[in-house]
């Protein structure tokens, strides 16, 4: 009797042993290793960032500096005028992600609601200019913004985006389409426009879209290097990118690539603070807007 009560007593804990799943395991273990080979190079420019010149130059080279130079955040603000540039690349994402944001939806909520004669036609018109590279259009443009008297100025890196951007846009389409029309019939019943219902009923529940928009368009102004080159040519209206392209002339007879891991640090910054604020919106976002 004994014997028996023992194996069923023992019975229970061998049934929940658990047995370890070895696609999991395959899986999880590749994914610490992703990740690994992910974060390795931003782990040597934060690594780079605090090494001292001769240390930077070492061979091979040290995964941890000798000597932390702490003095290397001091020094790019006084090679670099790195306050100026981190504040015009700041100044000038801001407008464009409100630049973006206001157009693009705006727009946008007229494709997805109104349904009239050509519509169909100009929003494919508006996707087939996204096969135009921005190289095709850089000298009409650079001749426009000329006779303008814009060169030289933060306008032609800001004003283009008040005009919308057509993947922005058909981004915000999507989503917008997949809105109640309930939610609209109940505006209108209420005595509401079409621009009230569009900002009291379509953009705050299309948040997750508008911080998805809002993210794209911060990045891409953020590490444009191309359009200030053209437009800018006053060292104190130069953005994050030219500057740090600037470590790399030929003034440096070596170019001090401690004081670039610096300022690639720095940069890196404002990117990631608002992806990690709106990484729950962003996430909703690109999730939500391919449910139609």
């Amino acid at each position: 009797m004994s014997i028996v009560k023992t194996a069923n007593h023992r019975a229970p804990a061998s049934a929940h042993r658990r047995r370890v799943d070895p696609v999991k395991a395959a899986s999880f273990i590749t994914l610490l290793i992703t990740t690994f080979l992910m974060l390795l190079p931003l782990f040597f420019m934060v690594s780079t960032s605090l090494k001292s010149k001769r240390e930077m130059l070492k061979f091979p080279p040290t995964f941890l500096p000798e000597n932390w130079a702490w003095s290397n955040y001091r020094e790019i603000f006084d090679t670099l005028h790195f306050g100026t540039l981190y504040k015009n690349s700041l100044t000038i994402a801001v407008l464009t992600v409100i630049g973006t944001l206001i157009s693009s939806a705006l727009v946008a909520y007229g494709f997805a609601r109104f349904r009239g004669r050509g519509n169909q036609f100009l929003f494919i018109l508006l996707l087939s200019t996204m096969m135009l590279p921005y190289p095709a259009i850089m000298i009409p443009q650079f001749v426009l913004f000329s006779h303008m008297n814009w060169i030289d100025t933060f306008l032609p890196l800001i004003v283009p985006a008040f005009f919308g951007s057509a993947y922005n846009i058909f981004l915000l389409r999507q989503f917008f389409s997949t809105l109640p029309e309930e939610l609209f019939d109940a505006g209108r019943i209420d005595g509401c426009g079409e621009l009230r219902m569009w900002w009291t009923i379509a953009l705050p529940l299309s948040a997750p879209a508008l911080a998805t928009v809002a993210i794209f368009a911060f990045i891409y102004s953020w590490n444009d290097l191309l359009t200030p080159v053209l437009y800018l040519s006053s060292s104190e209206k130069f953005t994050l990118p030219v500057g740090m392209a600037s470590l790399t002339s030929s003034r440096f007879r070596i170019p001090p690539w401690h004081l670039l891991m610096v300022a690639s640090v720095l940069a890196m910054l404002p990117i990631v603070t608002l992806f990690a604020v709106a990484q729950k919106q962003f996430v909703e976002g690109i999730v939500l807007t391919g449910i139609k």
